[in-house]
């Protein structure tokens, strides 16, 4: 059987990064530039020493916001997470997830980040906290499109961090109450300034623990963490100052927490639906 070969003669130049523009305007390439593989990673003496999968995720693209949370571009996570950009009014966008379980009679779930992390390794925080990124169903530029893009990344580092299935956090369940804008140091290097949306979840998951994200978890109801926190004002009392709560974490226990969690438990009431969400930007700078 005889067979055919047809040549093409191409007639047109080869598309390459440079000339992408000048062949086709309508091309945006923000968002394969903000996604192009980074030398940064490689030879940047600011992450020589970490964790290599950690050093990966700071290519990560983070919303850059302005103070009303309006985004007005995208960087690195490196780039957002350097202190130097912090100190300069770097901010960007994040979230912060609080699960409870109704089969532990609403217990919520926190972890401790992973010694590898490269901002706030080993410290305690609540269930999940990372950002949304700067690609397509997770940027929003109102409230709504925002909240919606928060939900969707907060189900995709759910299953990230602690293999959480995303059919056991549907997105429709997460609830948002509130955003804070707050601004925290790690150390000499790198720190947190960020316009945190805060989203509750009632659910019973399954945990399957990424060791590289997460070193422990835990279940805890209201007064056994109580008294962690009340430990660790004793310890950082006495230790100079250094908490084993995240600077986000410790800020929503000492304003919001408690109240919203006694509302939640309270199903005669509402529970959940008693928290109302808010417009308003917490400042706690």
């Amino acid at each position: 059987m005889a067979t055919t070969t047809t040549t093409i003669t191409q007639t047109h130049p080869s598309i390459t990064a440079q000339n992408v523009l000048t062949l086709f305007p309508d091309v945006d390439t923000s968002l394969a530039s903000t996604h192009r593989p980074s030398t940064t990673s490689q030879h940047d003496d600011a992450l020589s020493g970490y964790d290599e999968e950690q050093i990966r995720l700071m290519d990560e693209v983070c919303i850059v916001l302005d103070e009303n949370d309006n985004p007005i571009g995208s960087a690195s996570k490196k780039t957002c997470h350097l202190m130097e950009n912090v100190n300069a009014g770097l901010l960007h966008r994040a979230f912060s997830v609080f699960l409870f379980s109704p089969r532990q009679s609403h217990r919520l779930l926190l972890q401790q980040r992973a010694s590898e992390k490269i901002t706030f390794p080993d410290l305690w925080t609540n269930t999940c906290c990372s950002h949304p990124l700067g690609i397509p169903g997770e940027t929003g530029a109102d409230l709504p499109a925002s909240i919606a893009g928060v939900k969707r990344a907060a189900q995709r580092k759910l299953n990230h961090e602690l293999g959480i299935k995303p059919e056991q956090v549907p997105l429709e369940d997460f609830h948002f109450l509130t955003r804070i804008h707050y601004k925290a140091a790690s150390d000499g290097k790198w720190g947190e300034h960020e316009i945190d949306y805060i989203l509750f979840i009632e659910a019973d998951v399954d945990l399957s623990v990424s060791s590289n994200e997460v070193r422990d978890t835990k279940y805890v109801d209201a007064e056994e963490l109580r008294a962690m926190i009340h430990e660790d004002e004793k310890t950082s009392k006495n230790g100079g100052g250094k908490s084993f709560f995240t600077p986000w974490f410790r800020l929503i226990c000492e304003t919001m927490l408690f109240k919203w969690w006694e509302k939640l438990s309270d199903k005669e009431n509402g529970g959940i639906k008693q928290i109302q969400s808010e417009e308003q930007i917490h400042r706690m700078l």
